[in-house]
C-alpha cells in the first residue's frame, strides 16, 4: 500500500474531517473512497466540460459570428506587433 502526502487548506481538511466524521469513518478512509469514486468515474470529455461548466471551474461562449482560421488570424493580425511594441515603448518614456 502506497502513502500519498498533499496539501490543503485548513477549510478544506476540516469540511473533509468534519464529513468522515459524520458517517462514522476515519479521515483516510473518506479521502481513499472519495478519490477511488472520482477515478473510477467514466465520463466524455463533453460530460467533463457540462460538469466543470455546472460547477462554476471553467466559463465558455458561443462566439457571435464565424470563428477565423488560424491562418485568417495571423492575416489579420499581421504588422500588430509593431504598433503593440511601440505603444508600450511610448507609455514606458523609451521614445
Amino acid at each position: 500500500m502506497k502513502q500519498m502526502i498533499t496539501r490543503l487548506d485548513d477549510e478544506l481538511h476540516a469540511r473533509i474531517k468534519a464529513m468522515a466524521e459524520a458517517e462514522g469513518r476515519s479521515v483516510n478512509e473518506f479521502v481513499t473512497e472519495t478519490l477511488r469514486a472520482a477515478v473510477d468515474r467514466k465520463e466524455t470529455p463533453q460530460e467533463r466540460h457540462r460538469r466543470l461548466r455546472r460547477e462554476g471551474k471553467i466559463i465558455s461562449f458561443k462566439p457571435e459570428g464565424p470563428v477565423p482560421s488560424r491562418e485568417e488570424l495571423e492575416e489579420l493580425m499581421r504588422g500588430s506587433g509593431t504598433a503593440v511594441s511601440e505603444a508600450l515603448e511610448w507609455t514606458r518614456g523609451e521614445w
